[in-house]
């Protein structure tokens, strides 16, 4: 059974790893009940919103390779240890029976060899599906380099796998990390994307289905020069041509200062958050990377990408509710995808106005300034004036949510809607 040393160890070097969706509090237990601190038990959200537990957790954190952003590179002198694939199995079973977890991330230093590391993780998911008979969610970070059997064979017994592409250029990847390139990582992507996997003519059940959750990747933002636009642009490809799920923004987190090729501080947790808010226009509102990012290559602090980007086409603007196409309805700050879908489908019907929209959950304290409702425009033209007024309803969208609060401001957050 794997000890609790070992378990602090191996839960803690699996932190960095964001593309579980963890939630990243450092609350600490100061006499009360539980503690949102530690490392080993992260949250994931499913595709309806539930939230699940995850065991989180490396196979091993004795790495050969030196990556200098990594706090498990094998220059960094920190504890070591190994956990065997029955012990990992062991430990799944007994933390799912005891309702602490719903699934596992499994991920792993690469111990020995490429090869070595993803026949010991192959080893752990098969055991648990086959012996162990766990049919819970299981997200298997892969290991590039590694034999390609292995990786097709692991794609069989784990819901969904992720090769991190890490840093967003091949130069800077070559710079602090000169044991891996960008081939390497690529190349599994582009296996567990072929159409051989996902178009079954057999129609297999769920479990023996290939990666019935798909593939997703991580990049760090933060470690290395590259601008916002550069960091989408390769998402952009990413969406397109690996057929992902999601790309992980990570900020850089200092772990290493004994080097000047990276910085000393992390960046602003602000430029995370808006790579997620461009990310969702790239996914579901149709924009271009080219579209969202301003003329030195990065996102606005300022607005959110949608805003940002309404700002610099208001010679678009205002368009009329009543016969827009839902294409444009969709980039107007403050009516998302469903509200569109709603516009769409009510004025079929009739004639909507502003109270309509209101009950349509549009968000107007931003929409009003690029739309009118049957001619009508309430809102301000002067372009600083917007600008005022758009910073001061994205600082009131920030507020604690509310169980009973059912406003469209709370309703968005919670979506994704911009």
């Amino acid at each position: 059974m794997l000890d609790l040393k070992r378990l602090e160890i191996l839960s803690d070097g699996a932190k960095y790893d964001v593309s579980c969706s963890s939630s990243g509090s450092k609350r600490k237990n100061v006499g009360g009940i539980g503690n949102a601190c530690f490392s080993g038990i992260c949250h994931s959200f499913t595709q309806d919103g539930r939230c699940v537990s995850l065991l989180k957790i490396l196979m091993s954190n004795d790495c050969i390779y030196d990556c200098k952003y990594c706090v498990n590179r094998a220059s960094n002198q920190t504890p070591r240890a190994t956990a065997e694939p029955r012990e990992i199995c062991e430990l799944v079973i007994e933390f799912y029976k005891r309702n602490y977890i719903e699934g596992l991330f499994l991920s792993s230093a690469v111990l020995k060899n490429p090869n070595y590391t993803m026949e010991k993780l192959f080893e752990t998911v098969k055991l648990l599906r086959t012996e162990y008979h766990f049919n819970g969610y299981i997200h298997l970070k892969g290991i590039p380099f590694a034999d390609k059997l292995l990786i097709e064979r692991a794609g069989f017994f784990v819901d969904r796998m992720s090769f991190n592409i890490e840093l967003p250029s091949e130069k800077s990847l070559s710079l602090l990390a000169p044991q891996k390139s960008k081939k390497g990582i690529i190349e599994p992507m582009k296996m567990l994307a072929l159409d051989k996997y996902y178009d079954n003519p057999l129609k297999l059940n769920r479990r023996k289905d290939f990666l019935p959750a798909g593939q997703t990747t991580q990049m760090i933002v933060g470690a290395s020069p590259e601008s916002d636009a550069e960091i989408l642009k390769l998402t952009e490809f990413m969406y397109r041509t690996y057929k992902l799920k999601r790309v992980y923004y990570s900020n850089y987190v200092p772990t290493n200062f004994n080097t000047s090729l990276l910085p000393y501080s992390q960046a602003p947790l602000i430029r995370e958050h808006r790579l997620y808010q461009a990310d969702w226009l790239l996914r579901f509102y149709g924009f271009s990377a080219n579209e969202i990012t301003d003329n030195s290559g990065n996102l606005s602090t300022e607005f959110d990408p949608k805003c940002a980007w309404a700002l610099k086409n208001l010679g678009l603007f205002p368009v009329e509710i009543n016969s827009a196409p839902f294409e444009m309805l969709i980039r107007v700050p403050g009516i998302g995808v469903k509200s569109a879908m709603r516009i769409v489908n009510a004025r079929k019907h009739a004639k909507l106005d502003f109270e309509h929209l209101k009950r349509l959950r549009v968000v107007l304290k931003r929409a009003v300034h690029f739309i009118t409702c049957s001619g009508k425009f309430i809102g301000t033209k002067n372009e600083y004036s917007i600008k005022s007024l758009l910073i001061g309803a994205e600082l009131s969208q920030n507020e604690q949510l509310s169980m009973f609060n059912s406003s469209s401001a709370s309703l968005s957050a919670l979506t994704g809607e911009l």
